[in-house]
């Protein structure tokens, strides 16, 4: 049974805590980020991540991107190169995500096998101070059914998780910006929320 925490209803503390418990065990908690409702589990447990593709119906063959909290985290995770330290800086917390090559820690079934894994580090207080507590990347692809509309409000959500934790209604359902830095210049993979013009002007292309 899924158990629904309104943040308006409950201390943030409490749902900080509840949150990152659940993401230790194993368990599936739907999540606001600053863009749309994020479906999280540990990012380093081959089960857990398992579990989101099961209940998001999603091919085995397609990536899920991570979150971490801060800089520091995304260090131990993927190898940062001068463009990526750019558009950190420039971008995060925000709604960028960031395909680098992974380090090994990282089980292949996230990255479909892949060398290098989709990260961003959102700006949303809830979402960063869950990863924080639970000190693990935790998955953060949008709380649906593969292929479905993805949800900006706790109502839409329709796949099955441990926890749903409903903000409210998020904002316009407009996605991340995704840009591929991996092989140490800058590709687009998807314009979102964040313009690719102001992208290449921030790296000076």
């Amino acid at each position: 049974m899924t158990n629904l925490v309104r943040l308006n209803e409950r201390k943030k503390e409490e749902v900080v805590e509840i949150a990152s418990r659940y993401i230790k065990e194993g368990k599936l908690v739907v999540y606001p980020t600053d863009t749309l409702y994020g479906l999280g589990a540990n990012a380093l447990s081959v089960e857990a991540v398992k579990k989101v593709f099961e209940v998001k119906k999603r091919p085995l063959s397609k990536p899920l991107p991570i979150a971490v909290c801060d800089l520091k985290m995304l260090r131990r995770y993927v190898y940062l190169n001068d463009l990526a330290e750019v558009l950190v800086r420039n971008f995060l917390p925000g709604a960028l995500t960031i395909i680098l090559k992974k380090k090994d820690v990282i089980p292949d079934i996230v990255t479909s096998g892949l060398d290098r894994v989709a990260v961003r580090i959102p700006a949303n207080d809830i979402c960063l101070e869950i990863i924080k507590k639970a000190d693990l990347p935790i998955t953060t692809t949008s709380a649906n059914i593969s292929g479905e509309t993805p949800p900006v409000d706790a109502k839409e959500v329709r796949v099955r998780a441990d926890l749903i934790i409903d903000a409210g209604k998020l904002g316009e359902r407009v996605p991340s910006t995704i840009v591929d830095v991996s092989a140490g210049d800058i590709r687009l993979v998807r314009e979102g929320k964040i313009r690719f013009k102001d992208i290449l002007k921030a790296v000076g292309e």
